[in-house]
């Protein structure tokens, strides 16, 4: 890994939401519960991993650069991701709901996706055209989502932590 390309953030997160799009596909067509679950777990460590440092690094560098209201829905939008994670961790492919709640997550993340990625009045278009130094917040994202992995790897991925809903929804 040590000689692999450096990413600018733009890339690593767009890097991301397709790698995401192979999970949820390979999910939608796998069949047997360990195949399934254990493509669940990975979505759900790669989704939790990514809006990390989506709220650590990336948006706080947005703050005053990308519209207000397209940042507020996507702390929202992660935070609704995160119930379902949550959700989806403490099942498992024999519960009632499982695929339909990998399903929806899968929904929710694609219209986030299409959200950040649009040309022109996406968040990534806004953020590149104010001048952003994408090459750093890159450098620091690859950096914590390296470190995340490991740490999610060795001990657990944590229970997520919503910054904009009320209530004991994840407690």
């Amino acid at each position: 890994m040590a000689n692999a390309p450096k990413l600018d953030a733009i890339a690593l997160l767009k890097a991301d939401h397709r790698k995401v799009e192979e999970l949820f596909a390979s999910f939608e067509n796998a069949k047997g519960e360990g195949r399934k679950r254990a493509l669940a777990e990975q979505i759900c460590l790669e989704l939790t991993v990514h809006t990390k440092i989506e709220e650590d690094i990336f948006y706080p560098a947005c703050e005053g650069a990308v519209e207000e209201d397209l940042l507020k829905e996507a702390y929202v939008e992660h935070d609704g991701a995160k119930v379902l994670i949550a959700e989806i961790e403490a099942g498992g492919p024999d519960d009632e709901f499982y695929d339909a709640k990998v399903k929806v997550l899968s929904e929710m993340i694609e219209h986030h996706v299409k959200e950040e990625e649009q040309r022109v009045e996406g968040m990534f278009a806004q953020a590149r055209k104010a001048g952003l130094d994408m090459d750093d917040l890159g450098e620091r994202m690859a950096a914590e989502k390296t470190q995340l992995i490991a740490d999610y790897k060795a001990g657990g991925t944590p229970r997520p932590k919503t910054s904009t809903l009320t209530g004991t929804a994840l407690a």
